[in-house]
């Protein structure tokens, strides 16, 4: 069952999405804010998040840009064309305007799922490397490595584009939007050096299994995989 995170203020709106949702079977947690939202996130694994803007604390602009891999929908009274660009520009994947249809709104529901479904396959590979994304453990020949939360995080985004050249500053931005997710908890921010150190990290750990180079720097510019 999909879990569907409703995130809005106006009671019964809420309640009116909830009850629709319900009647189709979802999952449905409820949060009133923008705070509230964040700790459900931390807690839960949800699936999917209908998200109001004028949130009480923290807005709903905001929390778009502390959500790392969830699809969010954006169910708004703003009907600006501005308003629609920034939102889906700063990462949230889908925009309905209030009122809204509820045929709809389910179907967009399922075409979100469908996608975040096709891109969460359970494994990542690249030569003899296979990444477990379940279990975030590092397989080569068979061998197992393990690896930290962030060293996942920027050798996921490594074989998730084999081809291409991963940016110094974007890991070190995805690497700080992961950080700001756990802000409770979390106090660290990374900068280039952090990230070298990290990386640096990884290979040693590779090293230790296979005598191949796998992660190749491109100086002055970022990482790649070796071809």
């Amino acid at each position: 069952m999909k879990k569907i995170l409703i995130v809005e203020d106006d009671i019964d709106i809420h309640n009116l999405i909830k009850d629709i949702l319900k009647k189709e079977r979802y999952d449905v947690i409820s949060a009133y804010s923008g705070t509230e939202a964040i700790l459900l996130i931390e807690k839960n694994n949800i699936d999917l998040i209908l998200l109001d803007l004028m949130l009480p604390g923290l807005s709903g602009e905001e929390l778009i840009g502390k959500i790392k891999d969830i699809p969010i929908i954006v169910i708004s009274a703003k009907i600006s064309s501005e308003d629609k660009v920034t939102v889906l520009s700063n990462g949230a994947n889908d925009y309905i305007t209030k009122p809204f249809d509820t045929n709809e709104l389910l179907a967009r529901i399922k075409v979100q799922l469908r996608i975040n479904k096709n891109n969460k396959t359970e494994t990542l590979s690249y030569k003899d490397m296979i990444l477990d994304r379940k279990s975030h453990i590092l397989y080569i020949k068979k061998e197992k490595i393990y690896l930290t939360k962030i060293e996942y995080i920027i050798l996921e985004q490594l074989l998730l584009n084999p081809k291409e050249i991963i940016t110094k500053t974007k890991l070190i931005q995805l690497l700080n939007k992961t950080n700001d997710n756990n802000f409770l908890s979390c106090t660290q921010k990374y900068d280039e050096n952090s990230l070298k150190v990290h990386i640096s990290n990884i290979r040693k750990k590779i090293r230790n299994i296979s005598s191949n180079e796998y992660i190749e720097s491109v100086w002055g510019i970022g990482f790649k995989l070796y071809e």
